[in-house]
């Protein structure tokens, strides 16, 4: 891009009422960003969704002025701009409407021909989720994917330290300009990011770490991988969102279960009780979902006591499985000669109890 184009990429950023969405349209529309500010409001006002409210202020000098002073921070401070129709851009992030018209980065990314695993989860991680945290990188690493994530205490800066001690690559997604680090303590950690992957953000350095930028900044953590895991979550959190928000893209979404007595598990649990998120116990079962492949694959724990924890509709249900591989909910149903209703919610305590594992396109198998 042209640093013309840049700056009337910023300009439009910058304008109070036009948002990612009527951006992409007023670019689209008039062809290229620095168009859009060499056209008529009168011709504008014939996109459709677009009236006179969403383009007051559009033609402000104000906001050139504040663009050009973005541009001299962003060329002197060693920041890389991403445009939304770049070939740099991220390529899962293309695909979601909202996305930011421009990414702001720092370090050494590098996402072509990458696997990307975006990782989130409560800020008061127990010792379960550590070792849940270091288990999953260690099965994960011959896959040599890059581990996204928000960069704050907890899960976030817990997955981000041990990607790069496996010598992963790993993005922290920053709620703020890249002229800070926040929190504060996290600062000791910034340079070893930006040498094993980098911080990409769609704020300016005038932003400031307020709460609505942190749920700005979720949509890019989900929109920028090809999965979303969520290790350990209070009923309500941030990571919550993200899933949510990784759901809508219709990306697929992993949840780390636990005791419905554990307050940070309760999130994790009604993600995958509402069906929202596939249940994680390893690597092994994100790769599985995404037909990935490792070279060694981590070995599943042989179960050798099975109908022990089984009544009798849940030892039918798993025998027909066995005998007939991957079935539909609807299909398992009939079969059995049980309400569909009633299969639904035994084969999710199967799943729960790992004895059984769903599918894409609404099919189970046996474990």
């Amino acid at each position: 891009m042209t640093e013309a184009e840049i700056i009337a990429c910023l300009r439009l950023q910058a304008v109070p009422n036009i948002g990612d969405l009527t951006a992409k349209k007023l670019i689209a529309y008039c062809g290229c960003p620095t168009a859009v500010f060499q056209d008529k409001k009168s011709h504008l006002l014939k996109i459709e969704g677009i009236g006179k409210y969403t383009l007051k202020g559009l033609f402000d000098k104000v906001y050139q002025d504040e663009a050009e002073e973005e541009w001299q921070y962003i060329s002197s401070n060693d920041v890389a701009l991403s445009y939304f129709m770049d070939d740099g851009y991220p390529e899962m992030l293309k695909h979601c409407l909202d996305g930011p018209i421009v990414l702001f980065q720092r370090g050494n990314i590098d996402l072509k021909g990458k696997k990307l695993i975006s990782v989130v989860g409560t800020r008061n991680i127990t010792s379960q989720g550590r070792l849940f945290c270091e288990n999953f990188i260690e099965e994960i690493t011959p896959l040599n994917p890059v581990i996204i994530s928000g960069f704050a205490y907890g899960v976030d800066i817990t997955i981000q330290r041990m990607a790069m001690e496996a010598g992963l690559q790993t993005i922290g997604c920053l709620a703020h300009g890249l002229n800070q680090i926040y929190p504060k303590s996290h600062k000791k950690y910034a340079q070893s990011v930006e040498l094993n992957g980098g911080f990409c953000t769609e704020f300016w350095s005038s932003s400031q770490p307020d709460r609505e930028n942190f749920l700005k900044r979720n949509r890019i953590i989900a929109g920028m991988s090809q999965a979303t895991v969520v290790i350990e979550s209070a009923e309500k959190g941030g990571s919550l969102i993200t899933a949510n928000l990784a759901h809508d893209y219709n990306r697929e979404v992993f949840a780390l279960p636990g005791r419905h007595t554990d307050k940070f598990s309760a999130g994790c649990n009604n993600l995958i009780k509402q069906q929202k998120a596939q249940l994680l116990t390893s690597a092994a079962d994100l790769v599985y979902m995404l037909n990935w492949k490792l070279q060694q694959e981590p070995k599943r724990p042989v179960q050798r006591e099975l109908f022990v924890q089984l009544d009798e509709t849940e030892k039918s249900i798993y025998s027909y499985l066995q005998l007939n591989g991957k079935q539909l909910l609807d299909v398992v149903a009939l079969d059995c000669k049980l309400p569909v209703h009633l299969v639904s919610s035994v084969l999710l305590g199967m799943e729960m109890k790992g004895v059984i594992r769903p599918l894409p396109g609404k099919l189970f198998e046996a474990i």
